[in-house]
Order: structure tokens, then sequence, then C-alpha cells
């Protein structure tokens, strides 16, 4: 990560909720026509999320706490911000003295675009607009949220907006539409299931695919796709997440050059 900042731009997908065993099956069925084929023959990556929920992920993330790969490590990471006694950081890392990645990437000369999709990320009140204030640039509009059903559609929209112009940039997707409620994809009004759950993602993935291609023909790209966290639909009787179940801390992973 290290030698591609400055010579790549960066594109960083949260798949807000996504389950790992629905994004593996969605795979392995062939329903991911665009990010199936930068998965590899495997399939996604089977990592551990650092937080619950939204906003105690992202928090991680942006820090450079990425999902952790599963099995004994420790695991490099890609980037991280500095501090004392990391045991994870290596030569190949980007260690930045400030907060956040968006910050550090900001300070050396890349525009910083965040296109909400979530409730932490709407700037609705305070707590709404610390994740979205780490960015040069913010949009959220209610067409980019949950109860939207073209959600991915205008976030892509936005996202291809945010690259005109010169310069290295960092778009930053944090997907509404797998989170709930999702019952749209399915087709039908009625309560999110695991079924409308994965057809919420094979939505995203239609609609990513412009944004992927425009990324690739803009500049050298480093592409991150992944999940902040699972959900519970009735497994052990948990509903939700923010909570320590293996359906909730269980999520996909894929990094890849575009």
């Amino acid at each position: 990560m290290k030698e591609r900042v400055g010579s790549h731009d960066l594109l960083l997908v949260t798949l807000d909720t996504l389950r790992y065993d629905a994004a593996q099956r969605a795979y392995e069925q062939g329903l991911l026509g665009t990010l199936g084929p930068y998965l590899g023959p495997g399939g996604w990556q089977k990592r551990h999320s650092p937080g619950s929920f939204t906003y105690s992920a992202h928090q991680a993330f942006f820090a450079g706490f990425l999902p952790t790969p599963i099995g004994p490590g420790p695991h490099p990471r890609l980037f991280a911000a500095a501090f004392a006694g990391s045991a994870t950081t290596v030569d190949s890392t980007f260690v930045f003295p400030e907060a956040s990645l968006p910050r550090a990437l900001e300070a050396r000369g890349y525009r910083t675009h965040c296109i909400g999709g979530t409730g932490f990320f709407s700037q609705q009140n305070e707590l709404s607009r610390v994740l979205p204030g780490l960015f040069s640039q913010a949009v959220w509009r209610p067409e980019l949220g949950v109860t939207c059903p073209e959600s991915p559609v205008h976030q892509v929209e936005e996202a291809l907006r945010a690259l005109e112009g010169e310069g290295r940039r960092l778009i930053f997707l944090n997907v509404a539409a797998i989170h709930q409620p999702n019952w749209f994809y399915g087709g039908e009004q009625g309560q999110d299931t695991l079924a409308t759950h994965t057809g919420a993602l094979v939505a995203v993935d239609r609609a990513l695919k412009p944004l992927l291609q425009a990324m690739k023909e803009r500049a050298p790209t480093f592409a991150l796709v992944f999940s902040d966290h699972g959900t519970a639909y009735g497994e052990d009787g948990y509903q939700g997440h923010r909570l320590g179940h293996e359906v909730v801390w269980t999520v996909p992973y894929a990094e890849f050059e575009l």
C-alpha cells in the first residue's frame, strides 16, 4: 500500500450488513457478474470484523484496522495510523501520523469523497456527521439511503460524479441496500429475509459495474470491497446486529487492482 499512495486512486466499498455466508453463496451460484471475476477461484476471503455495527467498525477501518483474516496472526496491515507498539505494521504498510486514512490521503493531495448510505453517514445530527466529517467532500440524500430500492444506482451515480476532474481520488461508498429494510429486493412487501438480503447484494453487484469500469479507465486503482458486519435472521434466537454471534462477526472481504 505504501507504494500505491500517490500513484493509485483508492476505492473503498463497505457492503453494509453483508453476511459472509450469503456473499459466498451468491458467488458460488454465479450471481455476482461484476465482482465475481475479481474474487478469484475461491470467492470471498472469510474474515472477522473489528466491530459488530456500522459506527464502531468504520472507526476501526479508517484507522487501518480492516477485517482480520481468520487464523493465527499477526496479520500485516495495508495501512495504519501511527501507534506505538503496533505488531501489525510492516515495511509495506502505509503508516501515517494523521488519525484516519481520509485525512492522511487528503494531506497527500487526494480528494476524498464519502458517498453515504446508512444512518451513521446521513449528516442529520452530530453523531451522523462524525464519519462523513473525515472526508473533504461528503454527500447523503434519502435516495442514497436504506429506504430507497434504487439506492445502489444512485450511489454509483454520485461516485461517478466524484471522479470528474484531475488528481488522485479516494472514493468511499457505504452501500445502504443490504441493510434493513431489504424486503423490496424480494418483490413483495413483507419481512426481511436472508433471501432478500442476498437479492440486495445482487442488485449492488449489478450497479457497481460502471464505477469499476470508469475507475479502471481513469487511473491505476486499488479496490477494497468488504462488509462491516453481518446480521442475524433468527439464528439461535438472535435478530439484527450489535451482538456477538458468528453471523455478525464473520464478513466477506476482497482486495484487487483495477
